[in-house]
């Protein structure tokens, strides 16, 4: 049974709510879905499930893109209705003939939409006595003009007919040739050798691990007898151990020799380190990026070239030429898919995640489906536009990422701004936490580091190292501690001492390894930061959906809280390695519907700036 109907506009304006409905919905799903999936450009989905507790609803939807309206289905998941998608196509058709833009209330259309609910529940009904009349009892196959069972009971009957007739008989039965020249039993025999085969060698070359191969020595030596002699030869006269060849260093047009590079620290006659704090300069997150605006025109002319090749080849020159100037009536699917698989295929080139782009365009496809296209403007062009908008819309943070101003809020608290960097092994979590308390410097915060990978050898050292060259203070309790319990002591201290943000650095740890995330889950539960940062590779590709999406799902499951705290927001690292593969970033956005707030590209300390969404979408549709 529906739960709720409703017809409202893109703008939220609802037009019509099925008043036979009246059943109230529990929780927001239609707040969610438009929140969710159609802000979020996953409206190519063909439903989308909602829990609320208590319910568990599926919406399906559908959209009239030329008049603007969006036509919302709801009803209890269990339930498993068939009639659903005929009884919104049907509403769409008959709401469009009576829409006009300047009413606002249909109340005329109740007695159609009972009609129409009749109609699409008397169809479904149909359908499943026609399905139900046209199963088959038992699978019947007509080969060769004779009837032929195929399915259990063949197979049951062939296996009983092997097993009473003996070995004489059931070897019989497997040489004898059917009707159609197939023999009957081969194929599955030699499939059956196949397989022995395959373990057999399996286990073979399990039992010689590290067994000396006598024939490929042979070979070794047929091909190149000669090559070995020599080898051996040489090998067996070695230089004498006592005359140290050393390479000299070549002087160029009698140049004097250059000094040795050093970049140690230098040490004092006590042995301890002298650090010398150097301005490292303004970092890149102050400095606005601009971006050029040259050559997009051409950029717009290969696309449409490229994206209506296939138009070409079926449209005479004449005919595309009228239509461009008369516009199309309506923009049906087969006139996106070129444009669409061009561009899908473009997004893919640029690191996105195939399932990502795949989505994308199945998004764009629904938004665009209806249209009338606009006269002088190509369908290339338009796809494009439309994929442009879609990205600028993920890409934008939906909430204030201005972290200055939440640590000045927590200050004003007395209490300090917590950030928590989390993320696989080796992508950059303390150099870019290094980055990050730099540029907090730089506003004239106080920056406290805690050393929480108590995992890794050598990542306490590490930390150490970019809190002497920062002269800032860090906690540290050696290894082998509870990360937890170190981050819980790092912010007490952080409070006695009147430090404004606390930086914890955690050991990498990947999406499937349960014991760590275990860990992870206890750190966030039991500090609460008040930022969880995901430090990821702007070099991945698909694997930033499979990283995203397991660490926001363990968080999530082994949270001890009820609103469980998921990822805040992503930092890119490496992102001056990737030329133009920036599809990580679209990729994780999409996944977590985190922002993007850092992103590094360099090794020093400034090197850490805001992303553009502008300048990346450029990058993933060029």
């Amino acid at each position: 049974m529906l739960e709720q109907l409703l017809i409202f506009t893109r703008g939220g304006l609802i037009l019509w709510t099925c008043k036979e409905l009246g059943n109230a919905l529990k929780g927001s799903p239609i707040d969610t879905l438009i929140r969710s999936c159609l802000l979020e450009e996953r409206s190519g989905l063909a439903s989308y499930n909602y829990d609320a507790p208590g319910a568990a609803y599926t919406l399906k939807w559908t959209f009239h893109n030329e008049l603007g309206l969006v036509f919302v289905a709801v009803y209890q998941r269990i339930l498993h209705l068939l009639y659903v998608d005929d009884l919104l196509a049907m509403m769409k058709q008959s709401f469009s003939e009576i829409y006009d833009p300047k009413r606002t209330v249909y109340n005329d259309f109740d007695e159609t939409f009972r009609q129409i609910r009749m109609e699409a529940e008397a169809r479904a009904e149909e359908l499943k006595r026609s399905k139900q009349v046209g199963k088959p009892v038992n699978n019947v196959k007509k080969q060769g003009g004779k009837v032929q069972k195929v399915g259990f009971e063949a197979g049951n009957k062939k296996s009983e007919n092997g097993l009473a007739n003996g070995d004489g008989d059931a070897d019989h039965v497997k040489g004898r040739k059917l009707g159609n020249g197939l023999s009957n039993g081969n194929h599955v025999d030699t499939e059956e050798f196949r397989v022995a085969g395959d373990v057999k060698g399996k286990e073979n070359t399990s039992s010689n691990i590290g067994a000396f191969d006598v024939s490929k020595l042979q070979k070794l030596k047929s091909k190149g007898g000669k090559k070995t002699d020599t080898a051996v030869v040489s090998k067996g006269s070695k230089p004498d151990p006592k005359k140290k060849i050393t390479k000299k260093n070549r002087v160029w047009d009698e140049s004097p020799p250059e000094s040795k590079l050093d970049f140690t620290d230098p040490v004092d006659g006590n042995g301890n380190i002298e650090v010398e704090v150097a301005d490292h300069g303004e970092s890149m997150m102050d400095k606005e990026e601009i971006v050029s605006s040259d050559s997009e025109s051409e950029e717009e002319e290969e696309v449409e070239k490229s994206g209506d090749k296939p138009d070409a080849k079926k449209k005479g020159w004449f005919s595309s030429m009228f239509q461009s100037i008369a516009g199309k009536a309506n923009l049906e699917k087969a006139d996106l898919e070129p444009a669409l698989k061009a561009l899908k295929d473009r997004l893919m080139t640029k690191n996105v995640a195939e399932e990502i782009a795949e989505k994308l365009c199945e998004s764009v496809a629904a938004s665009l489906e209806g249209k009338k296209l606009a006269s002088f403007t190509r369908i290339s062009s338009t796809v494009q536009a439309a994929m442009e908008e879609a990205l600028v819309r993920i890409l934008t943070p939906r909430r204030s990422i201005d972290i200055l101003r939440d640590v000045h809020a927590a200050k004003e608290q007395r209490k300090p701004y917590v950030v928590v960097f989390v993320g696989v092994n080796g992508v950059g979590k303390s150099t870019n936490l290094a980055k990050v308390a730099y540029w907090l410097l730089q506003h004239q915060v106080n920056v406290m580091m805690a050393a929480c990978d108590t995992f890794r050898s050598g990542a306490v050292e590490q930390l150490r190292t970019h809190a002497r060259r920062l002269q800032i203070p860090i906690f540290e309790k050696g290894y082998e501690k509870d990360p937890a319990i170190v981050a819980k002591e790092a912010i007490q201290e952080a409070t006695r001492n009147g430090s404004d943000v606390v930086l914890v650095d955690t050991a990498g740890r990947m999406q499937d390894n349960e014991p760590l995330m275990r860990a992870l889950s206890k750190l966030i539960n039991l500090n609460s930061p008040d930022l969880v940062l995901f430090v990821g590779e702007a070099l991945v590709g698909n694997d930033a959906v499979d990283q995203l999406s397991k660490f926001n799902q363990k968080l999530a499951d082994l949270s001890t809280s009820p609103n469980p705290r998921l990822i805040d927001g992503i930092l890119l690292t490496k992102f001056d390695t990737i030329d133009d593969k920036v599809g990580a970033a679209l990729s994780m956005v999409y996944v977590s519907g985190a922002p993007v707030m850092f992103v590094g590209c360099g090794q020093s300390y400034t090197d850490l700036k805001k992303l553009n969404v502008k300048s990346i979408v450029k990058t993933l549709l060029k």
